[in-house]
C-alpha cells in the first residue's frame, strides 16, 4: 500500500501545509502504508493552453514533469492533495497542476484509488479549499476519506494542535485502501462524470484504441 501527498505550497519544505500533510502521512505509515511527499513546486508544470492536443493521443504538447507525476499517482493506492489558501482558493501552482489533469480526468486513469485533502490558511477558506481539492479527486475517479484544514492566525505552531486529527485522517485513508470505504454520494458523482466523459472516449476510439478498450473492459462503455 502506497500513499503519495502532493504539496502545492511554493514554500516547499518550509511550508506549514507540508507539515500538515506530513502528519497525515505519518498516520498512514503507522497503519502500514509506504508514503511519499512530492513538492509540486520542485517540478516543472506548464500552464494548460486548452489546445486539446492531449485528446488526440493522450500526450501533452508540453514536455515537462506532469506525465511523470501522473504516473507516480497511478502507481499509488492513495493520494493526498495539500494546498495553502491563497485568496480563497488553492495556490496558483496547484491550480495549474489541476488544469493539466484534464486528460487524466476525462479518461479516469485514477479510478479505484482513495484520497483526502488538507489546507492551511491564516483565517478563512480552509474548509472550502479542502472541499475543492476533494472535488478534484472525485473528478479523477478517486473516493475521498475526508480532510483537515487549519487556520493558523499567523502562528506556525498552530498546525501542531491539529496533529491528532491529521494522523487520524491518515489512518482512515489507509483503512479505506485496505478495507474499502463506502461513499454513496461520491460514487454517484463519479458515475455521473464517467457517463459524461463517455462520449469523448467513444468519439476518440480510433485515435486511442487502448484507452477505449479499457473503458469497454471495465463496463463503462457497452
Amino acid at each position: 500500500m502506497k500513499i503519495v501527498a502532493i504539496n502545492g505550497s511554493p514554500r516547499t519544505t518550509r511550508s506549514i501545509t507540508r507539515q500538515l500533510a506530513a502528519l497525515v502521512l505519518e498516520g498512514a505509515a503507522e497503519a502500514g502504508a509506504e508514503t511519499e511527499m512530492i513538492d509540486l513546486c520542485d517540478l516543472r508544470v506548464t500552464p494548460c493552453t486548452a489546445c486539446e492536443g492531449c485528446s488526440i493521443n493522450g500526450i501533452c504538447v508540453f514536455e515537462d514533469d506532469l506525465p511523470t507525476l501522473v504516473e507516480r499517482m497511478k502507481d499509488a493506492d492513495g493520494i493526498v492533495f495539500a494546498s495553502p489558501v491563497y485568496i480563497d482558493n488553492v495556490s496558483g501552482q496547484m491550480k495549474i497542476f489541476f488544469d493539466r489533469l484534464a486528460d487524466a480526468i476525462h479518461y479516469q486513469v485514477l479510478n479505484g484509488k482513495y484520497g483526502c485533502s488538507v489546507a492551511t490558511t491564516h483565517t478563512s477558506g480552509g474548509d472550502q479549499v479542502v472541499a475543492y481539492q476533494n472535488h478534484v479527486l472525485n473528478y479523477l475517479g478517486v473516493i475521498t476519506a475526508g480532510g483537515v484544514s487549519v487556520a493558523t492566525g499567523g502562528i506556525q505552531e498552530a498546525v501542531e494542535a491539529a496533529e491528532p486529527d491529521a494522523r487520524v485522517l491518515g489512518t482512515k485513508l489507509a483503512g479505506a485502501i485496505t478495507d474499502g470505504f463506502s461513499a454513496p454520494e461520491q460514487d454517484a458523482e463519479i458515475t455521473g462524470n464517467r457517463e459524461f466523459f463517455k462520449d469523448l472516449v467513444t468519439e476518440n476510439r480510433d485515435l486511442r484504441v487502448e484507452d477505449y478498450e479499457r473503458w469497454v473492459r471495465l463496463g463503462w462503455i457497452r
